[in-house]
């Protein structure tokens, strides 16, 4: 085996994490266990017979994106909002692991990815000695909502960009560009919290969302002022959760994507069509191999197409 290759990992250790859903408002617990063979990240349900356990974290289980992505599996069991993990996930170059969840949603913590990758930061990963791929964008994909959209192009590097355009003056136009192989992320990202609107509340609440939400899991925006005391932890910290949220998503495509990422008032829905759309045109991409060279830049080379 080349001994610049690079393997895939997983936890050291197992961990837990205690806390409210965002929105079911219910207490929640989850459990990360290492895995010792190249399972890919799964969860599953402890609530539910063991049988009908199990989800896999895969683009093509996602069921419903509204406010947060949610997974399911042939059973008709979910999981929901496991984007800011999945983020963390990525953050920390693990890719195979065991997620444990004792309900139908994970916590939410304070709002952003930073408790998960604190954590595992701390207990540490552990290499398999299975080699990690990626996926190699070989052309443009795009799916488009109105004047919304998401994309990939062909890119040496992982890259994300997003731009947002809202109209709270406390937000407005924000835009940012990160390569995702950047160990900075993990402190100029993993802190950008989720945020929400102090109008669209109780509406929110009558259909059953935001049950959990709170001034320390969440940034909530009225018009131009930012209503918790504390304020922002980034200037620009709207945009930063959102490429937080983009992480997480295309983490579900189960291996890093070499290409640029770039999305204009984008979402978890155009995200899972963009998924979509990808892997039904099997021109668009290849699987890769991943070489770790001296200067500790990736170098990739195409070993199969799909």
């Amino acid at each position: 085996m080349n001994t610049q290759t690079i393997f895939q990992r997983t936890l050291k250790q197992s961990v837990s994490f205690i806390g409210l859903g965002l929105h079911s408002g219910k207490k929640s617990r989850i459990t990360l266990k290492p895995c010792e063979n190249a399972t890919g990240i799964f969860f599953t349900r402890k609530d539910v017979p063991y049988h009908q356990s199990l989800i896999p974290a895969r683009w093509d289980n996602v069921t419903d994106t509204n406010l947060s992505t949610v997974l399911s599996n042939h059973h008709g069991h979910s999981v929901s909002t496991v984007e800011h993990l999945m983020a963390a996930l990525q953050l920390c170059h693990i890719d195979n692991l065991e997620i444990e969840v004792d309900g139908n949603e994970l916590p939410i913590m304070d709002g952003s990815a930073k408790p998960f990758v604190d954590v595992l930061l701390r207990v540490g990963t552990r290499a398999i000695k299975i080699p990690k791929k990626a996926i190699f964008i070989h052309k443009k994909i795009e799916v488009r909502e109105e004047n919304r959209f998401a994309l990939l192009l062909p890119d040496s590097q992982p890259k994300v960009s997003i731009s947002i355009d809202f109209k709270e003056k406390a937000i407005g136009i924000q835009s940012l560009c990160v390569n995702t192989n950047d160990h900075n992320l993990k402190r100029s990202i993993a802190p950008a919290r989720t945020f929400g609107f102090l109008d669209q509340i109780r509406d929110l609440q009558r259909k059953g969302l935001a049950l959990g939400g709170s001034l320390s899991n969440a940034i909530l925006v009225d018009n131009d002022r930012i209503v918790n005391h504390e304020g922002l932890r980034f200037k620009d910290e709207f945009v930063r959760h959102k490429v937080l949220d983009a992480i997480g998503d295309l983490a579900l495509v189960g291996v890093p994507i070499i290409g640029h990422y770039h999305a204009f008032k984008g979402g978890h829905l155009l995200n899972t069509l963009l998924m979509n759309k990808l892997f039904t045109d099997k021109s668009a991409w290849s699987y890769v191999s991943m070489d770790k060279s001296s200067d500790y830049k990736a170098e990739f080379h195409t070993v199969s197409v799909h």
